[in-house]
């Protein structure tokens, strides 16, 4: 079944309900938005590009980027989303890697794809190219799709070399979105989803939810994040939806108390895609209250390994609250989820080991990447690379990625229990431990640190901090200061660019 059936069933109930918003303006309603989808698949078919054609997406968030993307499941094809804070020969690279016929582009980008050297067709959303759009007879239902066919190409953020094509279904993207309403959050015509992270990431698929009911979708006129933007929107839009990484969650906490906004309008915020400390996730819910959900996905299962509810984010009176707020929750209901060791073989609760995802929301295979497909896809588990344990209670704690282990002595550290420490002293902004080369212990633990404004690092202070609170051991040997962490398009921390740094540091 075409995913985009659910844009078709919509607009024949209400059509006439708003749909799209750029800030407080109205774009259309349901039956403009699934007029304008189909009058796109039209017009790709015209070009030549039909059922499993792919199509990249290269636009900051903008309604067309979902008209756009309606429109490309509606012909059948594939979308490509590629982020619009990559440079142009990383979204040329991704083009060609994925044989892309055309690509839409906002203003600004299509210039950046066209100096790459981009050879497929070059769609500016504000050009006369797309205008022609507007011609072609709308469709009358969207392409016929088998359940395995392609719907979203999804190319991995990068950290560790080049991105890979993730092959995602038209069935993972319907069992992650009724999945949403059993494991995450319900969602209500009266809501509004607004857009604040990259459409060409989890929130480009988390439309899908709120399509179904009809509900509103809202893109910032800036286009990005911007947390007064948010709270003006949530204001004026009220019960407002969002997804947010840990980074923007924590930078609207900021925010929010130094403005004095107490985040009227917004209703859920679901937030992953990276580690959640717990010191953030508290004082955002002491400041915005109980409107918050944690999902723990990848790119290769999106949005749909395991879940911690809104109300187990905000208890404080389970025996047991603060192990389970660190945790990212319990399998959803369309997956199942073991700790495995080396073997896959499924470890005691409590032992830590590589957290292995089978369902329907994995994926097939990453595209014309066999050798990597062997290696993620063993025995129809996704081996994740995610270290972490699962309690008697189904509850997985994620210690870190596999790569990031610091093995000092032969005893395994995992940073981020070091930085979740680091984080509670009141002098650190935030921090990211990597492991050092050590002449006889393999490694030792230093830490990065972002400190607050004002405040100068005080090393014996911070000893102390980690000495009253974990292992000697696991003790930074070393801080460094930095102005801010490295991180990727999507806020997560790269570990592999902080251990380049501390070459350059020790001149190895």
């Amino acid at each position: 079944m075409n995913i985009a059936i659910y844009l078709d069933r919509i607009a024949q109930v209400r059509g006439e309900a708003p749909a799209l918003f750029l800030g407080r303006e109205v774009v259309a309603d349901y039956a403009g938005f699934r007029d304008r989808a189909a009058r796109v698949a039209a017009w790709l078919s015209v070009q030549g590009i039909g059922p499993g054609g792919r199509v990249a997406i290269f636009m900051k968030n903008l309604p067309d980027y979902l008209i756009v993307q309606y429109g490309i499941w509606m012909a059948g094809a594939v979308a490509v989303p590629i982020n619009a804070k990559l440079h142009g020969r990383e979204a040329a690279w991704i083009i060609d890697n994925a044989g892309a016929g055309m690509v839409f582009a906002s203003p600004g980008l299509s210039e950046a794809l066209a100096e790459a050297g981009v050879t497929a067709r070059i769609v500016d959303v504000t050009g006369r190219g797309y205008a022609e759009v507007a011609e072609c007879a709308p469709v009358a239902r969207a392409a016929e799709r088998g359940a395995d066919d392609l719907a979203w190409l999804f190319y991995t953020s990068g950290t560790t070399g080049r991105p890979k094509g993730v092959m995602i279904t038209h069935r993972m993207l319907r069992e992650m979105a009724l999945c949403y309403f059993v494991d995450v959050d319900q969602v209500h015509p009266e809501d509004a989803a607004l857009y604040a992270a990259p459409l060409s990431h989890g929130a480009g698929i988390y439309n899908i939810m709120h399509v179904m009911v009809g509900a509103r979708h809202v893109c910032p006129p800036s286009g990005g994040f911007d947390e007064a933007e948010i709270f003006d929107l949530a204001r004026h839009h009220g019960r407002v939806h969002m997804f947010a990484a840990p980074t923007m969650v924590k930078r609207m906490t900021q925010a929010a108390k130094a403005a004095g906004e107490a985040g009227e309008g917004l209703r859920t915020i679901v937030y992953g895609g990276g580690p959640m400390y717990v010191a953030d996730i508290v004082e955002a819910v002491d400041h915005f209250g109980p409107i918050f959900v944690q999902i723990y996905g990848q790119g290769e299962c999106p949005m749909a390994i395991s879940a911690l509810s809104r109300d187990e984010v905000s208890d404080r009176t389970h025996p047991r609250w603060r192990a389970r707020l660190a945790s990212v929750g319990r399998a959803q209901s369309v997956v199942e989820v073991r700790i495995g060791d080396a073997d896959g073989q499924v470890l005691p609760h409590g032992e830590a080991g590589e957290i292995m995802v089978r369902g329907d929301t994995v994926m097939p295979g990453y595209w014309q990447n066999d050798a990597a497909t062997a290696r993620t896809l063993v025995n129809g588990w996704l081996m994740t690379g995610d270290v972490g344990v699962m309690d008697a209670d189904g509850y997985i704690t994620m210690h870190d990625r596999s790569k990031d282990m610091i093995i000092s002595g032969g005893t395994n550290i995992y940073p981020r229990e070091v930085e979740e420490v680091l984080l509670t002293h009141p002098d650190v902004q935030e921090a990211g431990v990597v492991g050092r080369p050590h002449p006889e212990w393999g490694e030792d633990v230093v830490a990065f640190v972002v400190m607050r404004d004002g405040v100068a690092l005080d090393q014996g202070a911070l000893d102390a901090h980690c000495l009253d609170n974990i292992a000697r051991f696991k003790r930074p040997k070393d801080y460094f200061v930095v102005p801010e962490l490295p991180k990727n398009n999507y806020g997560k921390v790269l570990k592999i660019e902080l251990r380049e740094r501390l070459k350059e540091v020790l001149d190895i």
